[in-house]
Formats: C-alpha cells, sequence, structure tokens
C-alpha cells in the first residue's frame, strides 16, 4: 500500500523496534525512566533549550505549552487556520479558559504582524489578556523565512508576550534551510516537536523550553491523564528517529518536488504553484471526478485524502518508485474517461 494521506501513516523500521524492545525503562511519572530522560535530554539540546517534556501527541504538547503561557482569561494570537487553533478541538477553551485571537494566514503561513500588534489588547478588565503569540513551522508544507521570525520574536518582547512554535516539522524547515534546528527555535519561548511525522517514530512529541515553563507544563500533562509509566518503550523511538531520521528528510523533499513536476505534465491536473517546499505537494482535478479518482487509486492500493486541493505527502516509506507508480496511475485513470 502506498499511503500519501500524511507523513502520520510511518511505521517504524527494523532497526527502530529492535531500539524500542532493548529500552532502559522505569517509571515517567516518578521521572526515573531512562530513555524518556535522555530522549528530554536531547531534543532540549538539540533546540537550545533548558529542559523539554514527552508528550504522547503534538495536540497534547501544544495544549500543554498554552496552558504553561496562560491563565484562566489569557488570550493567544494565532493563524485562522493553524493547527492549534482550527484542529485541536478547542483544548485551550475547554481546558484552560483560553481566548483565541484568529489572524488570517497568509498562503505561506505568516501572519501579518502590523495586524498582530493591532489586536494585542490594552491593559484593561473589558478585554481578555493578550498574553501569547503562536506560529506553526512548517505551514502545509511552507517554510517560515527566519527573517519573519526574528520579526515575529521581537514584536513578542516588545509586547511582553511569550511566543509558541507548532514545530511539528520544525525538522523539515532546518533540512530545507540547510541549518541546524536551533536556528529556529531561538526565535521562540516553547517549540513542540513531533517525532511520529516525518521522523518515523510510532509516537509521540517533544515540548521544550525554559525550565519554568516545562515544570508547569509537567504538572498539566498530569491533569489531563498524559503521565505515562514505562513510556521508555516508545521514547526509544524518538531517539533513534532524531539520531538517524533528519538529514534523510532530504529525500522527501525531493520526491516531493518530483512528484510536482510529473503531476504539473498531466493536463487534468493543476498543481497549486510555488507551494512546494518540503514534503507536501497541493494538487486539484474536477471535482466531478473527484471520489472516482480517489477510489480507483484505493483498488491499486494507493490512498489519499478525496478533498480538492489534494495534499500528497511524501515519507520515508515512500519512494520514488513509488511515485512513478501513483504518476502513471492517475495518468491510466484519466485516459479511461
Amino acid at each position: 500500500m502506498i499511503d500519501l494521506r500524511s507523513d502520520t501513516v510511518t511505521k517504524p523500521c527494523r532497526d527502530m523496534r529492535e531500539a524500542m524492545s532493548r529500552a532502559d525503562v522505569g517509571d515517567d511519572v516518578y521521572g526515573n525512566d531512562p530513555t524518556v530522560n535522555r530522549l528530554q535530554e536531547l531534543t532540549a539540546d538539540m533546540l537550545g533549550k533548558e529542559a523539554a517534556l514527552f508528550c504522547s501527541s503534538g495536540t497534547q504538547s501544544n495544549l500543554l505549552a498554552l496552558l504553561s503561557h496562560c491563565e484562566r482569561g489569557d488570550e493567544y494570537i494565532v493563524g485562522q487556520n493553524a493547527h492549534t487553533f482550527k484542529y485541536e478541538g478547542g483544548g485551550a477553551a475547554v481546558f484552560g479558559s483560553i481566548q483565541p485571537q484568529p489572524v488570517e494566514n497568509k498562503d505561506d503561513g505568516r501572519l501579518n504582524l502590523e495586524t498582530v500588534q493591532s489586536l494585542i489588547k490594552p491593559d484593561d478588565f473589558h478585554f481578555a489578556r493578550t498574553k501569547l503569540l503562536c506560529l506553526e513551522n512548517t505551514y502545509s508544507g511552507r517554510v517560515l523565512p527566519l527573517a519573519y521570525q526574528a520579526a515575529a520574536k521581537e514584536l513578542a518582547v516588545k509586547n511582553q508576550l511569550g511566543i509558541h512554535l507548532d514545530g511539528a516539522r520544525v525538522f523539515n524547515a532546518a533540512v530545507k534551510l540547510e541549518l541546524e534546528v536551533k536556528e529556529i527555535s531561538q526565535y521562540f519561548d516553547t517549540v513542540s516537536v513531533c517525532l511520529s511525522k516525518g521522523l518515523g517514530a510510532p509516537v509521540g512529541s517533544v515540548l521544550c523550553g525554559s525550565a519554568d515553563k516545562i515544570k508547569k507544563a509537567l504538572r498539566w500533562r498530569k491533569v489531563l491523564g498524559g503521565g505515562m509509566r514505562q513510556a521508555g518503550i516508545i521514547a526509544a523511538g524518538g531517539i533513534y528517529a532524531l539520531t538517524n531520521n533528519i538529514a534523510r528528510l532530504a529525500e522527501d523533499h525531493y520526491n516531493a518536488g518530483y512528484l510536482a513536476s510529473a503531476l504539473d505534465d498531466i493536463a487534468e491536473v493543476t498543481v497549486v504553484p510555488n507551494s512546494t517546499e518540503t514534503n507536501m505537494v497541493f494538487a486539484s482535478v474536477e471535482s466531478s471526478v473527484l471520489s472516482d479518482l480517489a477510489s480507483y487509486l484505493n483498488e491499486r492500493e494507493i490512498l489519499i485524502n478525496a478533498r480538492n486541493p489534494i495534499r500528497f505527502v511524501t515519507h520515508l516509506d515512500v519512494n520514488q518508485t513509488d511515485i512513478k507508480r501513483l504518476v502513471d496511475t492517475i495518468k491510466d485513470f484519466f485516459s479511461r474517461r
């Protein structure tokens, strides 16, 4: 099966499974699982932060960041289409009584910083207290420019705001920019990193930040039921991912570029221009054939999400031969109509 729906569908390789089976474990709620501790120390060091916390998911680690930055009645400014606003079940409002202030995202994920500035509430009891700015990198596979992230940090500092990065795919951004990930994370107080997407681990994300923020996040993780016991078994997968699977993300980026070019040669497919920077390709077909195309591919063991634009995501379980098979199958579909 060729699965292009997301990079969350990756499966642990044999060596990762072996590392997980050999993991030295303890009780992480007591703080004495050595493999979890090693994962946290490794991730914090890579991102240039004081501390880190292993979480069950990116949704959980983002929520813990919001709860650590904000109190009841506070507000965070966030993109209208950002994961932390649109795709995480309203957790900040549900669990933290934190109000979102959404802002339209530009195509590359940026928020207009003049608009952000205008939406920061004055110190007045009529208003929620603006406490946090949230950004996302990558955003639909697009990479935020370093200069923009520096400007966002400057705005946050000037207005005494915290700044959080949903860095689910931040290593994709770092590989694309050909720099160490700490060159990105330096502009943020907290960063959430997913291990279970392109890095290939089966479970988990890591929240990185100051020791004080992570201490607060640890308490909230317990409140949310996120305390795990012998979690070193899955943390070992994360360590393997961070030490073996970062540089190879460039292969996914290359394959996405190859796919975008190949799809662009199919008359019935419209590739969204300038959208492929890392491991995502966005392309549309006529709405009337979308469902039939998805079914045709599924019958031939190729999975896509049946919505326009179609998001094709390359990852470590998809190679160039798979992509050629996908393209040939799409061509075959349209040739039969």
